[in-house]
């Protein structure tokens, strides 16, 4: 995985002001994607507290926040603004049965969707970046923001997974 990420680096972001942010997005790509493929997959299936999601589950949270960011990420691009409904991860992640997922699909998945998302995330042009994005009932934020609350998000759940 991680020889095959360093294989979609050698674009540089359109956008100089995602330059850093790309670059914080390979380095999580990289080391999560070695990380989760070492964990347990007894521990892989063990919810993280009592009542709470397992590391499948919440990686599976993780990839629909993938595939919404993404759909948010495009259409921010073709779009003068951005309206998107909310997220609601327990209906998610509940309906498509992580659970029961395979934990090495799941990492699979995660990590090819997030390359991708590299790749989207640096051709998106500068006069793009204060897009307005607005989600569900959240305050209005810029596209700029809105990737780097991503990358924010990702980066918490996946401290849950793997410290």
């Amino acid at each position: 995985m991680a020889g095959e990420l360093v294989e979609h680096q050698p674009h540089q972001p359109l956008a100089p002001s995602l330059a850093s942010t790309v670059g914080r997005l390979r380095k999580l790509l990289d080391y999560a994607s070695r990380a989760l493929a070492l964990v347990d997959l007894k521990r892989a299936g063990t919810p993280l507290h009592e009542g709470g999601w397992s590391p499948k589950q919440v990686l599976g949270h993780l990839i629909d926040s993938a595939s919404n960011n993404h759909q948010r990420f495009v259409r921010a691009l073709t779009q003068p603004e951005l309206t998107w409904p909310n997220y609601d991860g327990d209906v998610w992640v509940n309906s498509q049965d992580y659970a029961s997922a395979g934990w090495a699909t799941l990492v699979d998945l995660w990590s090819h969707y997030n390359i991708h998302l590299v790749h989207v995330i640096g051709r998106i042009p500068e006069e793009k970046i204060g897009t307005i994005c607005r989600i569900g009932e959240e305050a209005p934020m810029t596209l700029g923001e809105l990737i780097a609350s991503y990358i924010d998000h990702l980066e918490h759940h996946l401290n849950q997974i793997i410290g």
